[in-house]
């Protein structure tokens, strides 16, 4: 009698096929991005002491950036962020630039001081808002909300600012 075991040699195709369709899969999840999710219900405690929530920017186009002093491509990409923040902010646009847990409060001050950084700068001094906004560890990381409180867009790294610019336009011109 013989015997009827699958070889190794005989799953090859299957198992093909199958990475194939996990890696087709994870290409368009990560292109669809974060279509739909909800922003996370959080609090902000900015640099003058106000306390600004995700419920109370509904209606508004928010961009939040998570970033640290001692991150050179924040740093870099901070210019752009106010440039951007600036050109929108009259339109129904908000920047929170949210200063990770590990970042000195004394060298967030200065930054936002020294650079006259025009919009809400918070410190998540306890790592909550970042573990929220799904344990955000890498840094430059930066959400798109639309009107509605839908993270539309996230970005790891320096965003490419005609798209986001595009997304922008898009976002304020829709109801």
């Amino acid at each position: 009698m013989k015997n009827h075991l699958i070889t190794p040699l005989d799953l090859r195709p299957v198992g093909r096929r199958v990475l194939n369709g996990a890696f087709v899969l994870g290409l368009l999840l990560a292109l669809w991005g974060c279509a739909g999710e909800r922003a996370p219900e959080s609090s902000f405690v900015l640099l003058d002491g106000s306390t600004v929530s995700t419920k109370q920017l509904q209606g508004k186009v928010t961009l939040v950036n998570f970033w640290a002093t001692s991150c050179t491509t924040c740093v870099a990409e901070m210019p752009e962020l106010v440039a951007t923040h600036n050109k929108y902010k009259d339109r129904g646009y908000v920047t929170l630039a949210v200063a990770m847990s590990y970042d000195p409060p004394s060298y967030v001050v200065n930054f936002a001081q020294s650079r006259q950084l025009p919009f809400g700068v918070a410190i998540d001094n306890t790592g909550v808002v970042a573990r929220e906004w799904g344990d955000i560890k890498l840094t430059p990381t930066t959400f798109v909300v639309n009107k509605q409180g839908e993270i539309v867009k996230r970005f790891v790294g320096t965003p490419d600012f005609a798209e986001l610019h595009k997304l922008i336009e898009k976002l304020l011109a829709s109801t």
